[in-house]
């Protein structure tokens, strides 16, 4: 309950999701307010559509799957306007590398295609009891509108996935394996593209 706290003391109305129901009941007594409320549950399964419209959200995530609670994070706008983890330092640098960065992949685009993504600050281990292997980075989430209507997103992901797939591949080669050869030679030529272009080289 410690980031609890500290976002009451700075007159935040707190929703609290906690996976573990003793927990959630500790929160609630050691913590007990108007200002909170405690959902048991688990946040990959979390209704985010219910939150009101400008919600902000912040948390220390689970480091194994913090990447899927940042991808339901991101499809929550405008719900959800802003974002704030503290993550793995590695996935933090892959969230906000860019092209020609050696980090630099699908989950980098797809996260960026939803949200203005920045690092905001390096968390080493001896901050934590017991300290893990790694270092921790806190990462800040902006969202924005998706580039294409939401039907045509589960697409656009498919297609990065496949360009990124190997990334060492040429676009027209790592595309190949999903659609015909005159096709992508086709739509390469169309958006003005080398065919020997590689993803990792793309914004």
């Amino acid at each position: 309950g410690v980031l609890t706290a500290e976002l009451l003391s700075a007159g935040a109305e707190v929703l609290a999701l906690e996976l573990d129901p003793e927990w959630a009941e500790t929160l609630r007594s050691r913590l007990a307010g108007e200002r909170l409320s405690v959902k048991v549950g688990d946040v990959l399964e979390f209704d985010w559509s219910a939150v009101p419209s400008g919600t902000l959200v912040c948390g220390n995530l689970p480091y194994q799957i913090g990447t899927a609670i940042v991808d339901r994070v991101l499809r929550a706008y405008p719900q959800v306007e802003r974002a704030a983890f503290l993550l793995q330092r590695e996935v933090v640098d892959r969230l906000t590398a860019k092209p020609g960065d050696p980090e630099y992949g699908s989950l980098s685009l797809l996260t960026q295609a939803r949200a203005s993504v920045i690092r905001l600050g390096i968390v080493r281990p001896g901050s934590f009891v017991p300290p893990p292997k790694v270092d921790s980075a806190f990462v800040g989430l902006r969202l924005h509108p998706a580039p294409l209507p939401e039907s045509d997103m589960p697409e656009f992901e498919r297609l990065l996935r496949a360009a990124f797939r190997q990334r060492r591949k040429t676009l027209l080669n790592s595309f190949t394996s999903s659609f015909s050869r005159p096709a992508v030679e086709t739509a390469l030529a169309t958006v003005g593209y080398d065919p020997k272009t590689r993803a990792e080289s793309l914004a």
